[in-house]
């Protein structure tokens, strides 16, 4: 694979039909048999592509990966939403096209984010994954984060439990991709 042909860059509008398709796809695959089919989908169904139109236009945290002009992923970030944890950044959203996972996409645009993240003085930041997503819990474990709080969603009556991962600054800039 060559790299010069892989790019993270802010997303643009144009961007909007692709993202909502990783989405959709990225959702449903990780998602199925965790969440209840008729709430995953309500879900699913929220995020047309003018509503990431809408996000774009008004936020600075949303960065895709462009891989030979398709946006193959895409990570969101920002202030973090959580009172309970004391840090101050928190990247919302990572998720990549099930055609391109394990590709090491994920770690790019996490990287990306946490520099951003650093660089707006938001390098102690936090993301929530849901206990029972193996491949996410393994990604941010390996990403080096640090599982310190646990959390509770409900969908359509089923508790889902979430954990918490934190990480403190920057990544080596060896390891900047």
């Amino acid at each position: 694979m060559s790299l010069d042909a892989i790019t993270v860059r802010p997303a643009e509008p144009a961007d909007a039909p692709r993202i909502t398709a990783v989405h959709d796809a990225a959702w449903r695959g990780a998602y199925r048999g965790l969440i209840p089919g008729v709430a995953l989908e309500r879900m699913v169904s929220r995020r047309g592509s003018a509503w990431w139109r809408r996000l774009i236009q008004h936020r600075r945290g949303l960065l895709v990966l462009d891989w030979r002009g398709t946006v193959a992923g895409y990570v969101t970030f920002g202030n973090n939403r959580s009172r309970s944890l004391r840090v101050r950044g928190e990247v919302y959203e990572l998720y990549v096209d099930p055609s391109y996972q394990g590709m090491g996409f994920g770690g790019r645009l996490f990287r990306a984010a946490q520099a951003r993240l650093a660089d707006a003085n938001m390098g102690h930041f936090v993301t929530w994954v849901l206990e029972d997503n193996d491949p996410a819990v393994a990604f941010y474990e390996a990403m080096g984060g640090e599982a310190v709080a646990h959390g509770a969603e409900w969908f359509d009556g089923v508790e889902c439990r979430k954990l918490a991962f934190t990480w403190r600054g920057r990544l080596p800039k060896s390891r900047l991709g």
